[in-house]
């Protein structure tokens, strides 16, 4: 009997089967000017093309990704699988877009089949396994050899079967809750298949599924081969769940935080695990990639998985010997596309006529392939609905027409590709000659996009596209972009309404802070505020709100009473207001700030640099706090709060692996060498001369808060900088040496739980040997402690300037930060030969932040730094794991604390004087 196979093709209007889906495609490609035409690299995969490939696999030793990507599931299925959480809950669905290769799938299938229940009599298995491709007798094919290979194992444990059609029309399906109309379809067919077995009668062969289907939406009939710009468009709304790629409607209000997703809500769909292999992403533009991969159908705080295959940015001569092997595989591989373009277009392509090119384009890490024109010739193109002109076109001898782009990713591409598509990393495997790795990835509640590293792929991917910032010399936009205003709505509810329980809104995690509902309000007050003194109106109702969340505490921690000018707050619970007043309220002011972009983008008003700048500073105000108000629930994370809406990280797994990670780098440099040299500390931003801003300011400014500015030179000596912060297990072995493991002995992001010390963590404490490598997050005195006992000391500002801007990886997009973890991880080695990271903390320096020559006041925001000019806050630099890109890329950035305040994730490394 054959295999289950569900037409998913797109029944919109008129015929778009297969071979007419390529025609349109060839007509689009050619009828670009010379030097742009191209052919879609889907001629390579039809079915003569796709037994080529298996050649090229089974017998091109050269071809690389295959092996490594084979090499990798057949070492760590079991383990991927369970990564991936997958074959634990009923009607869980795997689907592999592509029809795969069995020799690879069936590692991954089998590790399934292992981790799954074995189904009871009568029922079909719970978990099933979906290859998508549009090539129909290539589905049959693979999945009859799936059944003779592997099916006896699977039997029970996983059902699979195929999906026909492209991966847009997929992808609609899987949207629409195909999977779940379908989950009820085979309960109805076992119970007719009982009872026709009980009958005498069984089919032959199992016919074509075909679904009901309406005219797809925009975004899911958005061919994924062009991304539009609307679908990186900035929205409004502040949506945590639901496709990245729907725009969605710019008047409507951010999402009510009841839609955001709790880890303790089951499921109410179909949970969906996509595999995506053998580095198919790259044959999309970067670009594109961020299209598709927020078009798929993963949902924040589900379950939901991608597994990506990507190759990395090898040797060039590597690469180049895997597209043109000696045997000549790829060649014929690659030849049988044209031959295929002249069966579709029957003949009007003479496949005679063409040759192959390849070559490697070392500067972007793209691999390109393409067919060459042997001799001038004349093509009428084809006719189909789409296109019914025929025209005609020239080509020269010697034109190259492309059909293929291979993207190699190095890990900081890999890392801003991943935050461009709204993606974060659970998990990394990778070959064992590191040439090429499996992502196991999840749809982020949010996320914020990273420039990318690479600067031809910089050039080829805007995160930020929106109408009010053009292209900018600058990492950022000067101005935030509505994008970056949703993602940071959809943190902060993310973070105020998701992690903090109703009860836990009247308390205070840290005794010095306000109780948590105060940061609520504080948030869009303060927003308000701002907006109304720029645009002289009216406060949002209600008015009083102004005094009562206009700015927080920040207390001597040694005397709590003595505290800046701030808000009088009441003092009685029930005086407070409630929250759905403080949301309702949070909600006008967020379309009040809409508004204003609105009125921008359509010249109602000029986007002068003082409108830039409050919608800067209020923008920065509101991360800032987020990641703040972090170090306030980590205090009570395990007991009190509720955990991030991600996969919970496999503890031990990740020990075990950052324990090899750690011995690799053991060798590493501990010290490098930096001065005597000068050092330039700041940014020039004159807040005084926004008013006389010059035309065009916007594409080239960078803002900044009062203690930024101005530039200014500062002279150092030779120093010796450790080339990794200080860690849990430095400190911990520091204490031990004294004897000094009491309970009051203890950092704060530690706690003893059942009389074992642990570190904590937004998903509760874990054990000490887990996070031994992690990074110590400490005061100031206990860091500063700790470098004394070793003969050195901390870095002032300026030596650790100059030491980050030689060791450091931050600039690059290296790091961890912005939320790519929700938790420290192990810092890499900083050195002068390769770049590193501190594993995701800020960093104390020994300078006491003061006015510094040439500081002046901000105008909008006076007290920013000056209230804290006492002599008692230290200068930190850098960002830690949940600081936005923004802000820890920004090299002028100087945050600061108390020298004694214990909970902000701040850490520090020694400096030894020559």
């Amino acid at each position: 009997m054959d295999p289950l196979i569900i037409d998913v093709r797109e029944n919109a209007s008129g015929d778009i089967s297969p071979s007419n889906f390529v025609v349109d495609a060839i007509i689009e490609g050619l009828s670009k000017p010379p030097g742009q035409r191209s052919l879609p690299t889907l001629l390579l995969y039809n079915e003569r093309g796709l037994r080529l490939y298996d050649d090229i696999t089974t017998k091109a030793d050269e071809y690389y990704p295959f092996g490594c990507e084979e090499q990798i599931l057949a070492d760590h299925a079991d383990e991927i699988v369970r990564a991936m959480g997958a074959a634990q809950r009923d009607s869980e669905v795997v689907i592999e877009l592509g029809a795969g290769a069995l020799r690879k799938t069936s590692h991954f299938l089998l590790a399934l089949a292992r981790a799954a229940k074995p189904a009871n009599a009568g029922e079909s298995p719970k978990t099933s396994y979906y290859a998508l491709d549009l090539e129909r007798p290539e589905l049959v094919r693979t999945l009859r050899e799936l059944s003779a290979g592997i099916g006896k194992e699977l039997d029970s444990r996983v059902s699979f079967g195929g999906m026909w059609g492209t991966y847009d029309g997929g992808i609609a399906f899987v949207k629409r809750g195909g999977l779940r109309e379908l989950q009820l379809k085979k309960e109805v067919s076992i119970k007719l298949n009982d009872l026709e077995t009980e009958r005498g009668r069984a089919a032959d062969r199992a016919p074509v599924v075909r679904t009901a289907q309406p005219t797809p939406t925009p975004s899911e009939s958005n061919s994924s081969s062009r991304l539009q710009e609307g679908a990186l468009a900035a929205p409004v709304v502040a949506t945590v769940t639901g496709s990245a790629t729907q725009t969605p409607n710019r008047s409507a209000l951010p999402t009510p935080p009841s839609s955001l997703p709790s880890p303790t809500d089951k499921a109410t769909s179909t949970p969906v695990q996509l595999l995506f292999l053998g580095s198919s992403i790259g044959n999309f533009t970067p670009d594109e990639s961020v299209g598709f991969l927020r078009s798929l159908p993963l949902r924040a705080g589900s379950g939901d998985t991608l597994l990506l295959g990507l190759d990395q940015k090898n040797d060039p001569d590597l690469v180049q010997l895997a597209y043109d092997d000696p045997q000549g595989y790829t060649r014929a591989f690659a030849l049988n596309g044209i031959q295929h373009a002249e069966e579709v277009t029957e003949g009007l392509i003479d496949s005679n006529k063409w040759s192959y090119v390849e070559k490697y384009n070392a500067t972007i890490g793209r691999h390109e392939g393409y067919y060459r024109s042997s001799v001038k010739q004349t093509i009428k193109l084809p006719v189909s609905n789409v296109h019914p002109r025929g025209d005609t076109l020239e080509l020269d001898e010697g034109e190259l027409v492309n059909f293929e782009y291979s993207y190699k990713y190095s890990d900081p591409d890999a890392l801003a590709l991943f935050a461009a598509a709204n993606l974060r990393v659970i998990r990394r495997w990778k070959d064992k000659k590191g040439l090429y790795s499996l992502w196991l990835l999840e749809r982020s509640a949010f996320s914020f996009a990273i420039p990318f590293p690479s600067q031809p792929l910089a050039s080829s991917i805007n995160a930020n596209h929106n109408q009010l910032s053009h292209g900018t010399s600058t990492l950022f936009p000067s101005v935030p972009t509505r994008r970056e205003w949703a993602e940071a709505w959809k943190a902060w509810d993310a973070i105020t309404i998701g992690m903090i329980p109703q009860e836990m809104l009247h308390q205070k995690p840290i005794d010095l802070r306000h109780k948590c509902l105060f940061y609520l309000g504080h948030i869009p007050a303060f927003l308000d505020i701002h907006l109304t003194r720029l645009l002289n109106e009216k406060h949002t109702e209600p008015e009083y709100f102004k005094n009562i969340f206009e700015r927080g505490i920040d207390p001597h921690v040694d005397d709590p009473t003595q505290i800046h000018p701030h808000s009088e707050v009441p003092e009685k619970d029930e005086e407070w207001p409630s929250l759905k007043e403080i949301l309702s309220f949070r909600d006008r002011v967020r379309a009040r700030l809409m508004k204003l972009y609105d009125d921008v983008e359509s010249g109602k008003r000029v986007l002068t640099r003082t409108i830039g700048r409050v919608l800067w500073m209020t923008f920065e105000h509101e991360v800032s706090h987020a990641e703040t108000l972090l170090y306030m629930l980590i205090q009570r994370a395990g007991s009190g709060t509720v955990p991030p809406a991600t996969i919970v990280p496999d503890w031990e797994t990740l020990g075990k692996e950052w324990d090899t990670e750690v011995r690799a780098k053991s060798n590493a440099p501990a010290l490098v060498r930096i001065g005597p040299s000068e050092v330039t500390i700041g940014h020039d931003d004159f807040e005084a001369e926004d008013a006389s801003a010059p035309e065009g300011w916007e594409s080239s400014y960078e803002f900044g808060w009062d203690n930024e500015h101005p530039k200014r030179s500062v002279s150092i000596g030779s120093v010796d900088v450790s080339t990794r912060p200080i860690t849990n297990g430095d400190y911990r072995a520091f204490l031990l040496k004294q004897s000094r493991l009491g309970d009051s002995d203890l950092p704060a992001s530690w706690v003893r739980v059942d009389n074992q010390v642990r570190v904590r963590t937004l998903y509760g404490p874990v054990d000490f040997d887990v996070a031994k490598h992690w990074p110590l997050a400490a005061s100031y005195n206990e860091i500063a402690d700790y470098a004394q006992a070793q003969g050195g000391r901390l870095p002032t500002e300026a030596e650790l300037l100059a030491f980050r801007d030689l060791c450091d990886g931050t600039s690059a997009g290296q790091g961890n930060f912005g939320y790519k973890n929700w938790h420290y991880i192990p810092p890499r080695p900083s050195t002068r030969e390769e770049r590193g990271h501190n594993g995701g903390v800020w960093e104390w320096t020994s300078t006491l932040m003061h006015a510094h020559e040439g500081y002046v006041p901000s105008i909008r925001y006076p007290g920013y730094s000056s209230d804290f000019h006492d002599q008692k806050h230290h200068i930190v630099l850098g960002g830690s794991f949940a600081t936005v890109p923004r802000l820890a890329m920004r090299r002028s950035v100087v945050n600061f604390y108390q020298h004694n305040y214990p909970y902000a994730w701040i850490g520090g490394r020694i400096c030894f004087d020559v």
